[in-house]
This record gives C-alpha cells, structure tokens and sequence, in this order.
C-alpha cells in the first residue's frame, strides 16, 4: 500500500509538502472568506465545495503532468504559443469583463484566462531558446533577440487589460535571462529602455487617467457581495473597450498608494481607502497568533477577501506566526526548486524549474506586498491560496511540471551514484 502511494507522488517530497500545506490552507482560509459568496448565493456550501473541487482537479493535473518526462515539455511550446496568441487575441476583442477589464473567456459553459497560459507557456519557451543556445561563455546573444521577439507581443496582449500580470511576466524573464547569462550589455540595456518605458508609462496614465469618484461604504459593500474572483469568471455585460480605459484605474491605485499623509483614526476616510483601509484593520486587529480559523471579521467587509486580499485574511486568523509560515512556504519552494535546478545535467529543465518556481513565488510576493500595503492593488490573486478555477489548475500544473523536473533529476544523482 505504502508503495503504491509512494508511486502516485513522484518528486521531491519537500514540494509535495509544502503543495499539501498551501492546499490546506487555501481550503481554511477560502471557506471564511467567502462569507460575501455564500450570502448572494444563499448557499453555505456552495463556494467551498467549489473551491475544494478545484483544488481537487488540480492535484490530479498536478500528477498527471508530473508523470510526463520533461523532454515532452519541449514537444508542447508550439501548440501553446499558438493557443495563447489566440486566446489573448480573443480575449480583447470577445472577452468578458471583470472589474472592468476583459480576461475570461468562456468556452463551452467553462471560462478561463489566457494570461494564465500565456505565462506558462512564455516561461517554457524562455527555457528552450536558453537551453538551446547556451555557450562556454553565457547565452548567444540571438537568443536575446529570439526571447524578446515572443515576449514584447505576448505582454504588449497581457497590458492592455492586466498591466500587473505583463509585469509580472516581464520580471521573470528577466530573471531567467540573468539566471541563463545573457550578456550583460544587452541586460543593461533592457533595464535601461523598460526604464524609460515605465516612465513614459507613468506620465500617461497620469495625464490621460481621470480622478475616479470616491464611492461610499454602502456601494462599496454591495460591490463586495456581487464580486466574483477573477479566476472564477464572473460576467458581466461589459465587452471590449478602448485601449486607454485601464489608465483611471492604474492612476487611482498609484495615487492612493503614494498617499502617505499621516491621518488621525478619527479622521481617516475609509470609504476613499476601502481596500487597503480594510485589509488594514484586519492586520492590525490580527495578534501573535490570529483570530483564529473562521473567526475574522474583515472578511464581511474587504472586497476579495477570498481572492487578491487572502493574506491580510490569513493575517487576522492566523496571526503573525501563520503570515509567516505562508511566506515560508513559498521561500521552502524557490529553495528546493533551485536545489533541483542544480542537479539537472541539461540546461532546458534547469532553466524550467526556475522558471516556474520564479513565476509562483514573484506572483505571491506581489500578492502579500498589497495586502499589507508594501505595493499598490494589483488584482494579482495568491498563488495555490486565493480562490479560482482556471488559475488554480494551471497553479497545480506548475507544480506538476516542477514535480517532473524533480522525479528526473532525482533519477540522474541515483544513477551517477550507482557508476
């Protein structure tokens, strides 16, 4: 019996572990969370049973895709660069909205974001053309030029409705580059045009961006009881957009985000901060240990708690130490990735694993960042945390691929072992 468990969690079993905790956790923290969820839908159960499914149908892809010998990845690049150029093309023109931004589609009753798959499949390509034109000295300088030529497109899609995820997308690359030892002079000056970009960025969504209207407590309530996590798909009526619509929002966040006057509680207006006014609260409300599982009271009151402001959930339940051990999971799995990393004998696997593991961990940082209020809102949602369906497959997938790197290197110590 125990063989035959052992078979079915293939890997490294430190990852395994630290999937398992997220996983619990993310059931936990989902199912308090969801309270807004549960009253529109008049039903109990219904969130949880939906998010436990999920993460369900995720552990079985995650071993699926574990068992998938790594050489295949390589077989898969094609079809899904053709399948994420055509998904995020769709997406702008026939998507559904959510928070005023188009980012599911809906394909035979199911609805998923392309950004999900574009951000794996960019992280598999990444590893490719790194691992197929690597040097005695670094990288050739043409797989700069081939990165780039698939990247700028596949972020320039993702930006127009999600600039947080393209920049998220665009930070791991960078990384893989310097991981992988692309020159340095063509590094620098990718720095220093991104640079220059963010800057010309920045001045448009100032200028072009208008001052939205501060809603009241009431409206923002009710907006908090008919939301829907991205990742789930919720519709709306809205479609399509100019290319600029996304500038009032982005200028908002900055603006609240750069905001540092020091105001007395009495004075504070927390229907012009309600997000991070909220989140707030229940930081500060959290204790050493927390409140304890089921018990916050933020989760009635901050617009997806279940989602992008999970953390600042886990916070007021589970205290200090619980906010830690989430971050300690995430270090546990960057560590351990890195550690297979180095015992791969190819360069492709290598380069994947960081890859993926740079993708989770980068996105998560981001995601406990806004919720204690290190970065502005992002709308980025936890990693294999936050309640979501095409996200929290595709998550699990990710783990899966990182699980097969982990099998096959694993296999190659043994042998050199045995010699």
């Amino acid at each position: 019996m125990n063989k035959k468990i052992g078979n079915l969690f293939k890997g490294d079993k430190v990852i395994w572990m630290v999937f398992f905790f997220l996983c619990m956790i993310s059931i936990i923290e989902v199912f308090s969370a969801s309270s807004n969820l549960t009253y529109k839908s008049q039903n109990y159960m219904g969130p949880i049973i939906y998010h436990a499914t999920m993460i369900f149908l995720g552990a079985v892809v995650a071993v699926v895709t574990l068992n998938i010998p790594c050489r295949y990845f390589k077989l898969m690049t094609p079809f899904l660069l053709i399948i994420s150029a055509l998904t995020l093309l769709w997406v702008l023109i026939g998507g559904e909205s959510i928070n005023g931004a188009n980012r599911v589609i809906s394909v035979l009753g199911f609805t998923f974001q392309p950004s999900e798959i574009a951000k794996g499949t960019m992280v598999l390509v990444t590893a490719q053309i790194l691992s197929a034109m690597q040097r005695d000295t670094g990288a050739d300088r043409k797989a700069f030029k081939y990165i780039m030529m698939i990247l700028v497109p596949t972020t320039f899609l993702i930006g127009i409705e999600n600039l947080s995820t393209a920049a998220l997308l665009f930070a791991v690359i960078l990384l893989m580059m310097f991981i992988g030892r692309v020159p340095m002079s063509q590094m620098g000056k990718l720095v220093g045009g991104l640079s220059i970009l963010a800057v010309i960025g920045l001045v448009l969504i100032m200028t072009l961006g208008s001052v939205e209207d501060t809603p009241s407590a009431e409206t923002s309530m009710t907006e908090t009881v008919s939301a829907e996590a991205p990742a789930e798909g919720d519709k709306t009526s809205i479609k399509g957009g100019g290319i600029f619509h996304r500038f009032t929002t982005q200028r908002n966040r900055i603006l609240k985000f750069l905001d540092r006057r020091k105001v007395a509680p009495e004075e504070y207006d927390i229907d012009e901060n309600f997000q991070v006014g909220h989140a707030n609260i229940a930081i500060a409300t959290s204790g050493i240990i927390g409140k304890g599982p089921g018990n916050s009271l933020e989760r009635d009151y901050l617009p997806q708690a279940f989602s992008d402001f999970i953390y600042a959930i886990i916070i007021e339940e589970m205290g200090i130490f619980g906010a830690a051990f989430v971050v300690f999971l995430y270090i546990v799995l960057l560590y351990r990735a890195a550690r297979i990393a180095s015992r791969c004998e190819n360069n492709f696997p290598a380069f994947l694993i960081m890859g993926l593991s740079l993708l989770l961990v980068i996105q998560a940082t981001f995601n406990m960042m806004v919720a204690v209020g290190l970065a502005p809102v992002t709308g980025q949602p936890l990693p294999l945390v936050s309640k979501g369906g095409t996200s929290t497959i595709i998550n699990c997938a990710y783990i899966g691929a990182i699980l097969s790197v982990s099998r096959s290197a694993k296999m190659k110590v043994k042998e050199v072992n045995k010699d």
